[in-house]
C-alpha cells in the first residue's frame, strides 16, 4: 500500500471484554493522530479517530493504520468510552438496523444480555421499540439487563428459556434471536421464533452449533443468517454511517458504556487473567 494512504495515530486505549479478549482486544483502539502520510487528506494530527477490525496489533504505544479503517470521534465523546464502544456498538448497530431492522412492536430475543454487545443490543432495540427479551446468568446481571432495557429477563440456569419465550409471547415466538452464545442455545433459539423468523447467531461463546439440515427450517420459513462485523462495514460510507450511529446514539444518551476496569497496557496480561477468572463486568480497557 502507498504511503499516502497511510496514518500514524497513537493509540490510547485499547478494550475487550468477554471470551472475546483475545480477538477484540488487539483489533480495536482509539487515539490521537500524531502523524499523516504525505498527501493525504481529511485527517490531520491531532484528530482523535478509532477503529475496529484489521489490521491488528492494537497492543502497542503506536500503530500505523490505513487511513479508511479509522473514524473520527466527536470530541465530547472521551476516547476511553470511544475504544470501549467502537466494536461492540458498531456490531449492534448492524444487527438491529440492517441484519434485521427492529422497529416498534417487533419482539426480540437477545441472548447474554448483560454482556458487552448484549447490554448495547438491549438498549437500542428498547429506544427503537421494541419489546426485548433478555437472558443471562445469574440474578446480579439480571438486574442490570433491567437496568439496560430489557421488559422480561430470563436467568438461564433457573429456567428453561424456550418455555419462558413461549409464556412471555403467548405462543406467538418472537421475530429475531440474537445470539452469541453458539451450541448451548441454538436448537432453542430456533424454537423460539415464530413464523418466518430471523435467528441470528454472531458468536459461539459456548463452541460451534451442530450441524443443521435445512429442512430444519422448513417447518416455520425461518430465515438464518451467520453475519460479520466486516462485510456489513466493507466500503468506506458503510464504515463512516456505522459508527457515526453509534456515537450519535451515545451523544444522545440511548447507549450507556460501562467501563468497568482500566489497567495500564503493562498489565495487560493480568488483565487477561481476571477476564478468565470473570472478576470483571462490562467493558475492561488497557491505556498506555
Amino acid at each position: 500500500m502507498k504511503l499516502t494512504e497511510w496514518l500514524s495515530p497513537r493509540l490510547s486505549p485499547w478494550t475487550f471484554t468477554g471470551n472475546l479478549a483475545q480477538y477484540c482486544a488487539s483489533r480495536e483502539a482509539a487515539g490521537v493522530v500524531t502523524a499523516v502520510g504525505p498527501g493525504l487528506t481529511g485527517r490531520q494530527v491531532g484528530d482523535l479517530v478509532a477503529y475496529a477490525g484489521d489490521p491488528m496489533g492494537s497492543y502497542a504505544e503506536e500503530q500505523i493504520l490505513p487511513a479508511n479503517k479509522v473514524v473520527p470521534v466527536p470530541p465530547s465523546i472521551d476516547p476511553i468510552v470511544a475504544a470501549s464502544v467502537i466494536l461492540k456498538g458498531m456490531t449492534a448497530q448492524f444487527l438491529l438496523r440492517r441484519c434485521f431492522k427492529v422497529e416498534p412492536g417487533h419482539t426480540i430475543l437477545v441472548h447474554a444480555a448483560a454482556g458487552g454487545v448484549g447490554s448495547l443490543l438491549s438498549q437500542w432495540a428498547n429506544a427503537l421499540g421494541a419489546t426485548v427479551i433478555g437472558t443471562v446468568s445469574t440474578k446480579e446481571k439480571a438486574v442490570q439487563a433491567k437496568d439496560d432495557g430489557c421488559h422480561h429477563v430470563i436467568i438461564y440456569k433457573e429456567e428453561d428459556f424456550v418455555a419462558r419465550v413461549n409464556e412471555i409471547t403467548s405462543g406467538n415466538g418472537v421475530d429475531v434471536v440474537y445470539d452469541a452464545v453458539g451450541k448451548d442455545t441454538f436448537q432453542g433459539s430456533l424454537a423460539c421464533l415464530k413464523p418466518r423468523g430471523y435467528m441470528v447467531n454472531f458468536g459461539q461463546s459456548s463452541g460451534t452449533p451442530d450441524p443443521l439440515p435445512l429442512s430444519a427450517l422448513a417447518a416455520k420459513s425461518l430465515f438464518l443468517t451467520r453475519p460479520s462485523l466486516m462485510q456489513y462495514t466493507a466500503t468506506r460510507d458503510e464504515l463512516l454511517a456505522t459508527a457515526g450511529e453509534v456515537f450519535a446514539n451515545v451523544e444522545s444518551g440511548i447507549l450507556r458504556v460501562r467501563v468497568n476496569h482500566t489497567y495500564p497496557l503493562s498489565q495487560a496480561a493480568q488483565a487477561h487473567a481476571d477476564l478468565e477468572s470473570r472478576k470483571t463486568t462490562g467493558s475492561v480497557v488497557l491505556i498506555p
